[in-house]
């Protein structure tokens, strides 16, 4: 009797001895026996933060033009079928399985980790797919990355900042080269950051890529009603807003524009198409407001620098007489730099365990947040709290409880978190 879905990642998740396994050996050589290669253009996109929205929107702007598109994002908030995406609709699980065959068939005595077993098995699923644009969002790093075994029509690094040290390496510099790695030699190289470390940009020399840098090879500008960007020979005028929420969606849509110029021989955009297509993105838990009151915030922050970010979101929102917010974490981010960016913007914490080996605990968030400068209060108007629990739901519900509706809740940190509170939303 076959596997169904959740049987494959069961046994997907015990496959191999370690979770995160660097290097390409491996998958690089069950690829070369599942014969896996492209026929359409292909777009990789990495960085620190901003690629869900970068490859959100190049998929929403070529899908507005007719092509057939794949997606390939990790991890995933509810359910696995969301990390691969066909003309914009999650994979069915037949579909998914019939290529874990095919990988399961091909390995042989090749070990993979579940990671690199579930990005084989969707890329040849795309492969086969008769696609006319493949997007790729590239998981931990870039180098060494399994998405980086195909050598793509254009790489984009969003930008680079510290996440994942313990594999990327401890500075800006040294998690460039890495962020880097995802370049090719006569291929198109992206990067969006306004302050690229000087590794990349070595890297990108000494790889011999086309490198297109925001504010000297491609920019934006605009005012409160429209935007305009501007590459090496294209401007595109008069454009809409994404409809992505946050500080830095024009950089993001920026590289995504820069990426269709230099397609746009293979993959021709109109003006409309374009637009229509920033104006219909979505993409869940980035910024994400849902409808309502009390407002409740989602957003995947989980490293100081997408903290900032959130920081900087949750200051253009306008008054709100108290901030709730719902956290949890894995151990290894950079706990204490993530709550220095928003102590002084949240009064209530509602610190929950998550159910990963992973995972920091609710008390050890909160002698992080203490140690950050979070101080307890129960003065009248000021009143500032801290909880912990055990659960992303029962964080989120002591939250909504105790939350007046014109107050916020921001529901933030690992991708766990916010899903536990989706879950719970979409079920009660």
């Amino acid at each position: 009797m076959p596997l169904s879905l959740t049987d494959w990642l069961a046994r997907l998740e015990s496959l191999h001895p370690k979770a995160i396994d660097m290097g390409l050996e491996r998958v690089a050589s069950v690829a070369q026996r599942l014969g896996l290669h492209f026929d359409c253009p292909v777009i990789t996109v990495g960085g620190t933060n901003g690629k869900g929205s970068t490859c959100a929107m190049l998929e929403s702007m070529l899908l507005q033009g007719s092509y057939r598109v794949g997606l390939y994002t990790s991890p995933h908030l509810l359910h696995f079928n969301e990390r691969a995406r066909l003309n914009g609709e999650p994979a069915s699980d037949e579909m998914l399985c019939a290529y874990f065959e095919q990988v399961e068939a091909a390995r042989g005595e090749v070990s993979l980790t579940y990671f690199e077993f579930t990005t084989l098995a969707i890329l040849k699923l795309f492969a086969s797919a008769e696609l006319d644009a493949v997007i790729l969002e590239v998981g931990l790093g870039g180098r060494l990355d399994a998405v980086n075994i195909i050598d793509a029509d254009v790489a984009i690094v969003t930008s680079v900042d510290m996440d994942h040290m313990e594999y990327l390496g401890d500075t800006r510099e040294k998690i460039g080269v890495e962020k880097a790695g995802i370049f090719r030699h006569g291929r198109t190289a992206i990067c969006s950051d306004p302050q690229p470390p000087d590794s990349l940009l070595a890297h990108a020399t000494a790889t011999g890529a086309d490198l297109w840098l925001f504010g000297r090879d491609f920019n934006y500008s605009g005012d409160r009603q429209q935007w305009n960007y501007g590459g090496r020979s294209l401007r595109r005028n008069a454009l809409a807003y994404p409809s992505l929420r946050g500080a830095n969606q024009l950089l993001n849509a920026s590289a995504a524009l820069a990426a269709l110029e230099v397609l746009r021989d293979r993959l021709p955009l109109g003006a409309q198409e374009v637009r229509s297509g920033l104006v219909m993105v979505e993409l869940p838990a980035r910024f994400q407001v849902l409808p309502g009151r009390p407002a409740v915030i989602l957003d995947v922050a989980h490293n100081p620098h997408a903290a900032a970010t959130l920081a900087q979101n949750l200051d253009n929102m306008g008054f709100h007489p108290y901030t709730f917010a719902v956290f949890g974490a894995m151990a290894d981010k950079d706990i204490q730099g993530i709550m220095a960016q928003l102590k002084d913007r949240i009064d209530h914490w509602c610190l929950t365990d998550l159910p990963l080996p992973r995972a920091a605990s609710a008390e050890s968030l909160a002698q992080h947040l203490r140690a950050a400068g979070f101080k307890e209060s129960t003065e009248p108007g000021v009143e500032r709290t801290l909880s912990c629990f055990t659960t992303p739901e029962q964080a989120f519900n002591d939250a909504k409880n105790r939350a007046g509706e014109n107050d916020r809740m921001v529901v933030f940190g690992s991708f766990i978190t916010v899903a536990g509170v989706m879950a719970a939303r979409s079920s009660g």
